[in-house]
């Protein structure tokens, strides 16, 4: 796996806190997009020998392909995607829960979707393809758990 950034914040309460700050700045959607591209931009490199079917995460439109790794003191998670915005999405989702333990995860619901208004400015697939991401982190956190 590649090396991991996450977690920026000290909890994933102050991420979801930073992230609706930061939103909170841009003016319009279209600057928010813009935000988010640039936000996929960052995600830590992703290895190609990575992108196999076996990594990636259905339920997207776009191809996704995450990774996890680690046990219920801390999960890691590498992903990538072939969409600009969905790499946005991905990192989005990765400041809040990378890095952190399984309990963390498992207790903490995705509360930056509505605060942003993401969910309101997503293609149905989009949403879908959110939704099937954080079912990933959340059923990888629940093994750990087990």
């Amino acid at each position: 796996m590649t090396a991991n950034k996450f977690p920026l914040e000290a909890s994933p309460a102050d991420a979801q806190r930073a992230i609706a700050e930061e939103f909170a700045f841009f003016g319009d959607w279209s600057e928010r997009y813009q935000y988010l591209i640039d936000l996929g931009r960052k995600l830590p490199e992703f290895s190609d020998a990575l992108k196999t079917e076996e990594h990636r995460l259905h339920g997207c439109q776009s191809m996704v392909w995450i990774v996890a790794s680690g046990d219920a003191e801390r999960l890691d998670f590498a992903a990538a995607s072939d969409s600009a915005i969905v790499s946005g999405l991905i990192y989005l989702a990765l400041r809040v829960y990378g890095g952190r333990s399984a309990r963390e995860i498992v207790d903490t619901d995705a509360e930056y979707i509505g605060d942003i208004g993401l969910a309101k400015h997503l293609s149905p697939t989009r949403n879908n393809g959110l939704a099937a991401l954080l079912a990933f982190i959340r059923d990888r956190a629940q093994r750990a758990l087990a």
